[in-house]
């Protein structure tokens, strides 16, 4: 029985354009900055820095928040581990993203200006390695069109630049849903990196396109939500919900039958999920949300468990026709 090349979490990977060396699996740090409105269960303050520790402790030396997470609370628990251990470790990469007021909305230049200078505060930094733009797609929410707002004038992307020829913010990436959208800013190749999340999944293929520009462009492309959500990790019948929401009763059938492929060949769902992303050479590095200290191993031994041939073949049988 052939088993399929595994990636060594441990290694480092070339972050695109930036120099940055940065591990195949990268922690996602949403649900530390404690949202139970999205992610449906919440996370203490302790846990959670018991959690960074371990990470810090770890092979892993990637990181990944936000200014929206917990509206700031990812960042300031992030910031207080890292002042007691003295600072940031020359060794790690800490991304962040800039983001509209949570509030109002307000998405203006401006608002990506103190978005970036309280990420600064928050975070105990003097400069930012990596800052993305976040989820340009609210604007369409909002009825505007996000690609051309973005880029004006005076506009978040412009305000982002001006950061970064300042040398506070050291690269400029763009992370969000739309792929057509996504695909629209890599193309500026104003952007070393891009993220998207919850649409390179075992049963969710259509960022496949978005993969492939970004590697024509020279852009690092991470793929956030190998899990999406939690469905892929817990199975349908403990976590029943898909980009954080209830999951439809077609994915919960998919996901059911790929369940139990793994279990004929004794591999767990969530080393097959982690998997699937860590083997496509055009992703950079995978985003996963950790939420406990004991994760972090278990992701670690997820990302090298043996997996056969013959599984890939069943579950790629088992994915959606049309995404």
């Amino acid at each position: 029985m052939a088993q399929s090349r595994v990636v060594d979490p441990s290694s480092r990977r070339t972050l695109g354009s930036t120099g940055l060396s940065v591990s195949p699996v990268c922690v996602g740090c949403a649900p530390l900055g404690d949202m139970p409105e999205t992610f449906d269960y919440r996370v203490g303050e302790e846990r959670a820095r018991e959690t960074l520790r371990a990470v810090f402790e770890s092979p892993i030396n990637f990181l990944d928040t936000a200014a929206a997470y917990g509206d700031g609370e990812s960042e300031r628990r992030i910031g207080e581990v890292l002042k007691e251990m003295g600072g940031l470790p020359e060794s790690v990469v800490l991304a962040t993203k800039a983001d509209r007021d949570p509030t109002s909305g307000d998405f203006s230049g401006e608002q990506i200006r103190r978005s970036v200078e309280r990420s600064l505060r928050l975070l105990g930094l003097d400069r930012l390695q990596l800052v993305y733009l976040h989820d340009p797609e609210y604007l369409s929410e909002a009825g505007r069109e996000p690609f051309e707002y973005m880029m004006s004038e005076g506009g978040p992307v412009e305000v982002l630049r001006g950061f970064k020829k300042e040398g506070v913010i050291e690269h400029l990436g763009v992370a969000g849903g739309p792929i057509d959208l996504l695909i629209r800013f890599v193309e500026t190749d104003l952007f070393e990196a891009v993220i998207t999340h919850n649409r390179y999944t075992l049963v969710n293929r259509s960022a496949d396109p978005l993969f492939d520009v970004a590697a024509k462009h020279g852009t690092a492309a991470l793929n956030a939500a190998p899990y999406g959500s939690g469905i892929l990790a817990k199975g349908p019948e403990a976590y029943a919900r898909y980009e954080y929401q209830e999951a439809p009763k077609e994915m919960i059938e998919q996901v059911r039958a790929m369940q139990q492929a793994c279990r004929e060949f004794d591999v767990p769902l969530a080393a097959a999920a982690l998997q699937f992303s860590m083997r496509d050479p055009r992703i950079v590095s995978t985003i996963v949300g950790m939420t406990r200290p004991e994760r972090v191993q278990q992701t670690l031994d997820l990302a090298v468990h043996p997996i056969p041939d013959e599984l890939w073949t069943r579950l790629d049988s088992l994915a959606p026709s049309e995404i």
